[in-house]
């Protein structure tokens, strides 16, 4: 016991720090990694007992630029970089693997909105194209024919292990100097003319010089201590994984089309064989209830195989339930707020995992007056302070 009351003191001896980050999720912890790389000295503060207990774990891999913004365009291209080549230059497996995401059209409507986004998405530097029926059926033999108008395919997003990808950079940022303090709530934010002057947790007091919200579901939530209101409701969606099987299509399937009580739903096969899948309620379920329900297996399961009749004898594993920290128009919020010092990076809308390490490379570039005109503007379009009129099409 007197050992164990030492180590903590020691743990907590430093209490001044560069910059303070309030969550150890899947934006916290690549903020993290990227601001310790630059010599800040950092400590993330979690309410949890590790890294990715909240939200990251509940994630199911999937990681695209394949949206229609150029700000999250240009973050999700940097986060790729980073998964991608993450095991040739650290030597984790984090299973990444380059396997593509595809948005069959079956619709008049989708092909033209397809079709539509692809030059814009070409003209911000997106690998992408459309693809016709006969070579979407080599991608992804056996999916329903009947109606298909061909897809758009992007070879270079792909997908790996949020467990594992995450529990690497959080090592990775610790060798790089980063401190972690597990278990510990925020109860107050302390400021002195109109600047973060300090954090009360339930356990202790730390001085920063700046403040990061990565909180994900309770990012609005810190935002109120400051008077900050900001938008972020979370909202529920249910995932599963099947029994491995040998692999018998490359690409992430997103069927645009909506459902009985739902909007689009995705699925793809990992490196072990085994197949995520994830639909988009409608309406949205708001809350932070986490408890998986009765209603999503028939109607996902229905949709799959009408889509993909392959998939009726594979033997669901289990489900779980996480939440989307949404925003009014669907894009997350990054940047300064009108306290220069307290900086956020909240409401990803259930894309923290392959938004993270982009938004930690972005960050650090705002934090270290390294901006490129490109940074400009996609802050400004990603700001607290937008009017959230727009809407992303790729929720």
């Amino acid at each position: 016991m007197v050992l164990d009351r030492l180590f903590e003191s020691y743990l907590h001896m430093k209490k001044n720090y560069d910059v303070i980050i309030i969550g150890a999720g899947s934006v916290g912890v690549p903020i993290a990694l990227s601001l310790a790389e630059e010599k800040f000295s950092i400590l993330v503060l979690e309410k949890l007992p590790s890294p990715g207990q909240g939200q990251n774990k509940k994630a199911i891999g999937g990681i695209r630029a394949t949206h229609s913004d150029k700000a999250k365009i240009h973050i999700s291209l940097e986060s790729i970089e980073i998964f991608s080549t993450w095991k040739e230059k650290y030597g984790d497996d984090i299973e990444w693997q380059s396997n593509g995401y595809s948005f069959p059209a079956y619709t008049s409507e989708d092909e033209k909105m397809l079709k539509d986004l692809l030059k814009i998405q070409k003209s911000f530097g997106l690998n992408i194209d459309w693809i016709s029926p006969r070579e979407y059926l080599k991608l992804v033999p056996g999916i329903c024919k009947q109606g298909l108008r061909g897809s758009t395919y992007s070879p270079e997003d792909g997908s790996a292990s949020p467990l594992l990808a995450l529990n690497s950079f959080y090592f990775k940022s610790k060798e790089f100097g980063a401190e972690y303090h597990f278990n510990e709530k925020i109860v107050d934010i302390k400021t002195h003319n109109g600047s973060i002057n300090g954090i009360k947790t339930n356990r202790e007091e730390y001085n920063c010089k700046i403040l990061v919200n990565a909180a994900g579901n309770n990012a609005s939530e810190i935002g109120k201590m400051l008077g900050i209101e900001i938008p972020v409701q979370p909202d529920s969606h249910e995932g599963g994984i099947t029994e491995p099987v040998k692999p018998f299509f490359k690409p992430m399937v997103v069927d645009l089309r909506p459902g009985l009580d739902s909007q689009n739903y995705y699925f793809y096969q990992n490196p072990q064989g085994q197949i995520f899948f994830c639909i988009t309620p409608e309406p949205p379920i708001e809350g932070t209830d986490s408890r998986s329900t009765s209603l999503f297996l028939p109607q996902i399961s229905r949709r799959l195989i009408d889509l993909f009749p392959k998939l009726k004898n594979i033997k669901i594993r289990r489900t779980w339930r996480g939440q989307y920290p949404a925003t009014p128009d669907g894009f997350p919020i990054i940047g300064k707020t009108k306290i220069d010092d307290f900086i956020l990076a909240v409401g990803t809308c259930g894309q923290g995992f392959m938004l993270g390490p982009g938004i930690g490379k972005l960050v650090a570039r705002l934090l270290t007056n390294k901006l490129t005109e490109d940074d400009e503007k996609n802050l400004d379009s990603l700001s607290l302070y937008r009017n959230f009129v727009g809407e992303e099409k790729f929720k």
